[in-house]
């Protein structure tokens, strides 16, 4: 193995340069050193050996010494000398459709520069509910399990009560007296408009029905405090077979289970919650904002949600509302987006990123950031078409958003470079590697 040569000046000087699209940044070459040994090292990886950063310092100290100026352009380009001198791949046009490999020509294009917020996805707490019973008792059915839909009505679970049956004999009860009451009322009203019977006994028939009305309505809401409604309990005095222990749990609204506190046979208390239910065809989407941000987040603003390992599926959302108060524990507001959510894509507990474009920026190249792939720990290359081949070319990187970044150097404009399926080219100069020889 020959050594390799380093292309690149090591002494402590403070370089600056211009490129046709206007000023680029300068570099400090000693502060570029780790950057060269990374270069090396991935250089050597793509060739199949695996060296480290301390024997490839080795490998480039002696070329140090040279008075060139190390700019982004110029470590690209001794760069591109050594890694696409030897390094193609070959393809057949007709297999690039095939690999999913999509080409585009390098070209400016506007960079969004974002403020990035981390956040989670929550359940919407307006549409979320804990289902408890009114009444406690011992669970006699359980219907209803964790994922299940439910509707709004529809039965969950059935607990066997002494207190309801105590409230459904007591209504039975008032019910009856309020049927004698009246009875007695319509005979003593009628024998005292005859002059058969004194008024009193007519004035004290219908204080007798008055009091059975009271009686029957207390009982009556009680009851319907309990969930039940009228038409159940017009329907309850000729339902001579009826359970009076039989206390059902029912869903409040259309949902989803999320939690389940409920197992057969043991003892549930009064309001204790044994199920939640969500709707989850929206969610909340919970942004921490970082105090320095706090006045350029604002609501209404457009905002990129995404969430690995799908980074490339993003979604555009507006921030419904960003809390006026900062968390003594975070040092963090509060911004919150409704997310729509129809399709269940939007897990709640996943963590997210949310991108708020500050400000957009044209650049001289902009390329997607599925074209640049890394090599190293700090370094990056393209897959650039040549009449001999796909050659990978180590790119300089600057500003980037979700979706695109800035090529500073490594790749000129006009050139056609892949924009997506690169990890393909990967493969196969890692094949190459091992001595399959080039590609297709």
């Amino acid at each position: 193995m020959s050594l390799l040569k380093n292309p690149h000046n090591c002494r402590p000087e403070l370089t600056s340069g211009k490129t046709e699209g206007g000023p680029r940044p300068t570099l400090l070459r000693t502060h570029n050193l780790h950057r060269i040994v990374g270069w090396a090292s991935a250089h050597l990886r793509l060739r199949g050996l695996a060296v480290g950063p301390a024997l490839a310092f080795l490998l480039i100290s002696g070329g140090c010494g040279s008075d060139d100026a190390v700019t982004p352009e110029t470590q690209a380009h001794d760069a591109h000398e050594e890694y696409g001198e030897e390094r193609l791949v070959r393809f057949d046009t007709d297999d690039l459709g095939a690999l999913g490999i999509e080409l585009e020509t390098a070209g400016p294009g506007t960079i969004g520069v974002t403020i990035e917020l981390p956040g989670e996805v929550r359940v919407n707490g307006d549409t979320a509910a804990h289902v408890a019973p009114r009444v406690g008792g011992v669970v006699r059915s359980v219907f209803k399990s964790l994922g299940d839909r439910v509707h709004a009505g529809e039965l969950m679970a059935i607990l066997q009560s002494r207190e309801l049956a105590d409230m459904k004999a007591t209504f039975l009860a008032a019910h009856e007296r309020l049927g004698l009451a009246q009875a007695l009322f319509e005979r003593e009203e009628r024998l005292w408009k005859q002059k058969i019977s004194p008024e009193q006994d007519y004035l004290d028939a219908r204080n007798s029905l008055a009091e059975a009305r009271i009686e029957l309505r207390a009982t009556e809401e009680k009851l319907h405090a309990l969930g039940f409604s009228q038409e159940e309990l017009d329907a309850m005095p000729d339902r001579h077979d009826a359970n009076f222990t039989e206390n059902r749990v029912t869903a409040p609204f259309d949902g989803t289970v999320i939690e389940k506190h409920i197992t057969l046979g043991e003892t549930i208390a009064a309001d204790e919650p044994v199920f939640t239910i969500a709707d989850l065809s929206t969610v909340w989407i919970d942004l921490s904002v970082y105090q320095k941000d706090l006045g350029k987040i604002r609501g209404g603003q457009k905002v990129t949600i995404t969430a690995a390992p799908h980074e490339e599926h993003a979604t555009t959302a507006v921030i419904d509302f960003v809390q006026p108060l900062v968390g003594e524990a975070t040092r963090t507001a509060l911004a919150r987006i409704i997310m729509p959510n129809p399709d269940g894509r939007w897990t709640p507990g996943i963590f997210v990123t949310g991108s708020v474009v500050r400000e957009e920026v044209e650049v001289v190249i902009r390329a997607p950031t599925s074209a640049v792939i890394p090599v190293g720990d700090d370094e990056s290359v393209i897959f650039v078409q040549t009449p001999a081949g796909f050659e990978p070319r180590p790119v300089h990187t600057g500003r980037r958003n979700h979706g695109f970044l800035e090529i500073l150097a490594g790749l000129e404009p006009g050139e056609r470079y892949v924009a997506k399926g690169a990890f393909s080219l990967k493969a196969e100069l890692g094949k190459d590697a091992f001595g399959d020889g080039h590609g297709h």
